[in-house]
């Protein structure tokens, strides 16, 4: 595409500003990781800072991360509540991008977004919340395209292996033809408490997600001159990848669907599907069948309140299972006469690799050549290549398995 596109300097918005990169909810599990990762990897010159609620747990993540890197030492702490407007306010003018691991989101992630927004603040998150999201949309799109605020929600493993793995699959099949891309994901990683409290408040929330998705839908501009389409699909089993293929529900094809609405790229009719790949049909079967068993407990109060505290907030694999933790998501594209089977794969996903992408996508926001864009973005539509190529750079493989 013939994009215009700017450098993301110094000298350009929020050139004023204490901080390039500030890191909410640093002291979480995964917040500290990504806090460990930017410890490692930050540019040179680069202004970052932690933010959290309790200034003890900040100070003795500093003093972890100082062991690791000396230059940490002088890393600045800054406290915020995130039920405190004004606090997250004056948390969001100060730097040039706050990435934020604090979930449930809907819970405790609307002021925040509503600061930057305001702000005219770049905002990475890790949701995989479609509830939030739509609310974000309805709230804050408009004000963050006034303001120039890029808000990039999923920036983990919800959602970027899918997001751009088909954006990468995408770039092999031909321009102008209609498109179909499958996404078949299979990984071996265990969760944390974080991610368990999320999802139990998402299951539970049923009513007031469809609500909000009505509300999206209203509000979203019409896409005239094309179609595009993420139906859930049905059970079955997948001669690509010699799996059983169990639709996934979550947030991804919502993702994924709204790149190939922005880009043009993705061709005159586009339709994505997105799965889970499960070798053995009755692991498959039980698997949907814990699902099924978990939403329907997750409609009770005191049923998620139980579940939630077999494992708390904070609380997660160690790095010695991390080490064995793998995923990989295959993709079958096809459009134009031709058929493209594509990859993307890595170690630990919820964990560090999700740290990883969540670290890259703030630092891509704050440093790389990007797009004119604004308001709520994927991140294939905010960042693309620049992403994509930073996360190979790091160990994260985006590759061609097979064309035909």
């Amino acid at each position: 595409m013939d994009e215009e596109v700017r450098q993301t300097e110094r000298t350009g918005p929020g050139r004023d500003r204490a901080y390039d990169v500030v890191l909410f909810g640093a002291t979480g599990f995964v917040g500290a990781l990504t806090a460990e990762y930017l410890a490692r990897h930050a540019p040179a010159g680069c202004r970052w800072a932690l933010a959290g609620r309790d200034p003890g747990k900040l100070e003795r993540l500093r003093e972890r991360l100082a062991a690791l890197h000396p230059g940490c030492a002088d890393v600045p702490l800054l406290r915020a509540d995130a039920s405190d407007p004004a606090a997250v306010r004056e948390l969001a003018a100060a730097t040039r991008v706050l990435a934020t691991t604090v979930g449930p989101y809907v819970l405790y992630g609307t002021e925040l977004v509503a600061a930057c927004a305001e702000e005219g603040t770049d905002y990475v998150d890790l949701t995989g919340e479609p509830e939030f999201v739509d609310r974000v949309y309805v709230e804050h799109d408009a004000r963050a395209r006034e303001t120039g605020a890029r808000l990039v929600h999923a920036c983990g493993f919800d959602c970027i292996p899918a997001d751009l793995g088909t954006y990468f699959t995408v770039q092999q099949l031909p321009e102008g033809a209609a498109l179909q891309v499958d996404a078949f994901v299979r990984s071996n990683a265990l969760f944390s408490g974080g991610t368990l409290a999320s999802a139990l408040t998402a299951m539970g929330r049923g009513p007031q997600a469809m609500a909000a998705a009505r509300a999206r839908r209203l509000h979203e501009p019409r896409l005239p001159g094309r179609r595009v389409r993420g139906p859930l699909g049905v059970p079955r089993f997948s001669r690509e990848t010699g799996t059983w293929a169990m639709p996934l529900p979550s947030l991804d094809p919502r993702v994924v669907t709204r790149s190939a609405a922005a880009l043009e790229r993705y061709g005159p009719d586009f339709r994505y599907r997105h799965y889970a790949s499960v070798k053995h049909l009755p692991v498959a079967v039980g698997g949907a069948v814990a699902v099924g068993a978990t939403a329907a407990l997750a409609q009770l109060p005191s049923a998620r309140r139980w579940m939630s505290g077999h494992w708390g907030p904070g609380e997660g694999p160690d790095a010695e299972r991390r080490a064995r933790s793998w995923f990989t998501v295959r993709f079958v594209g096809e459009g134009g006469g031709r058929r493209v089977f594509t990859e993307v794969s890595g170690g630990d996903p919820g964990y560090d690799e999700t740290a990883k992408m969540l670290a890259e996508s703030a630092l891509c926001l704050a440093y790389d050549a990007l797009p004119q864009r604004a308001g709520q973005l994927t991140t294939a539509v905010a960042m693309g290549d620049a992403l994509l190529d930073r996360l190979q750079k790091t160990g994260i493989r985006f590759r061609v398995a097979a064309v035909n």
